[in-house]
């Protein structure tokens, strides 16, 4: 058997049924638990006499995301030191001011220092500081372009949609079948209503980095029985302003958010 390196190879040996008999949504969500340790592979039913019982030999683990998270941070901040803030300010869409960039995420301001400190008047999450420093470090300065694509058409996208589907679109799906009113009005207090792009029935831009704007689509059921749907799309200009592991992290960071502040007045 192949080496285990991520939750996708968890999910190939899968039936991909999704029949929740082993507690879990969706057969991704119980491979995603498989890879962390926190479910064993023989808790799927389906999976019963298969050879592929016995996979812990075969699992490279990561380490603790928090941890992954601040190593990742740690390399930034020394590759930082090779930045012209000042020079790179208006190209980021961003300002430069006593010594700092200045960059709007979710319409609020976010300080960078030129050794990768970030500062704002609310709480600064690791979601947005790796994601910000990327972009400040390795953006190529691409103009949007004003063609919207879905997550999968960026480069790299295809091999994380599956996990994109479930961590990102599917909890904001969620939350509009729950009460469509609040979540319409959550989404509108960030963004702001998008033109009739895909004719959806309700599409909204918001900005998490000047550049890389997402566009959050919604399409009510077309018959009864039927589930809505919400879609993340992106300016096909993201894939030159950040990476796709960092576009990620935003939109996971931003639904979480969501689900927070949903959960408070929901």
């Amino acid at each position: 058997m192949q080496q285990i390196k991520s939750p996708l190879d968890v999910y190939k040996l899968l039936p991909k049924s999704n029949c929740r008999q082993c507690g879990m949504r969706t057969c991704l969500a119980f491979a995603d638990a498989v890879f962390k340790g926190i479910k064993s592979i023989g808790e799927c039913p389906q999976m019963e006499g298969s050879d592929n019982l016995d996979i812990d030999s075969q699992v490279t683990r990561p380490q603790g995301i928090i941890q992954q998270q601040e190593q990742m941070l740690q390399q930034l901040k020394k590759e930082m030191a090779s930045v012209d803030l000042a020079v790179i300010a208006q190209r980021l869409g961003g300002s430069y001011i006593d010594g700092k960039l200045t960059i709007k995420i979710l319409g609020k301001d976010f300080h960078v220092d030129g050794s990768g400190n970030v500062t704002s008047a609310i709480h600064v999450n690791t979601w947005v500081t790796v994601p910000l420093l990327n972009y400040i470090i390795r953006y190529k300065g691409e103009n949007l372009s004003g063609n919207w694509v879905a997550f999968r058409e960026l480069k790299n996208g295809n091999i994380r949609q599956p996990l994109f589907e479930q961590r990102c679109e599917k909890p904001l799906q969620q939350m509009a079948e729950r009460d469509m009113d609040l979540f319409e009005d959550l989404i509108s207090v960030f963004g702001k209503p998008a033109k009739d792009i895909f004719s959806s029935d309700m599409a909204y831009i918001l900005y998490p980095l000047p550049k890389v704007p997402i566009m959050i689509s919604y399409w009510g059921p077309e018959e009864e029985g039927m589930e809505a749907r919400v879609n993340i799309f992106f300016d096909q200009a993201a894939q030159e302003n950040l990476d796709i592991e960092s576009i990620h992290m935003l939109c996971s960071g931003i639904v979480t958010m969501f689900e927070k502040i949903n959960a408070r007045h929901g």
